[in-house]
């Protein structure tokens, strides 16, 4: 006898749809009232969990990151050469492309000037985070300099922001994002 999944809570039902609205529209174009819908409960539930949009969207950016950084780790203890774990996190911007869906934090740095400070916060804790780890991987597979590690981390971490951003106009946008991508990657990080 197959066992039936576990259902999720409210609360996660509650992050889960927000993320998808986040991802797909950005801060300003989703409401309680749409991730309501959606999941099927009132707002008054919605508000209950999370009582302000802000708080909503803060835990989500915490959320987003934790899962982010647990990813990342499992790339590093992989056993794949640094750059197959290059590779291995350049597919991680590559994924939702297909349902229209860009990295959370993406999607949130392009609303910043709407975004309270407390959100704005959590964002600055994402991206440190990220670029630290993604500056560990070039140091240590690329045998950088702390300093060009730290550039190049940020550098790519913008290259992959932009590029999802430039590519969300095609109907192929995963495939046109591997045009974009790949080659750049050939060179600047060639494989073994």
């Amino acid at each position: 006898m197959k066992k039936s999944a576990v259902p999720k809570s409210t609360t996660q039902q509650i992050l889960d749809t927000a993320q998808k609205f986040v991802r797909s529209r950005g801060y300003s174009a989703f409401s309680y009232a749409d991730i309501s819908e959606e999941v099927g409960i009132r707002k008054a539930s919605i508000h209950y969990h999370f009582p302000t949009k802000t708080e909503l969207v803060r835990h989500l950016v915490r959320r987003y990151r934790d899962t982010m950084l647990g990813t990342c780790d499992r790339i590093a203890q992989s056993s794949s050469t640094a750059p197959q774990q290059l590779r291995d996190f350049v597919a991680l911007y590559r994924c939702g492309l297909g349902e229209g869906q860009l990295c959370l934090c993406a999607m949130l740095m392009a609303d910043l000037a709407v975004l309270p400070p407390e959100i704005q916060a959590e964002l600055q804790r994402y991206v440190q985070a990220v670029e630290a780890w993604l500056s560990d991987l070039l140091q240590r597979g690329y045998a950088l300099d702390p300093t060009l590690g730290d550039l190049e981390s940020k550098g790519l971490l913008a290259l992959l922001h932009g590029a999802q951003l430039r590519v969300r106009i095609q109907a192929d946008s995963p495939e046109a994002f591997d045009r974009l991508i790949n080659p750049w990657l050939d060179r600047q990080f060639p494989g073994p």
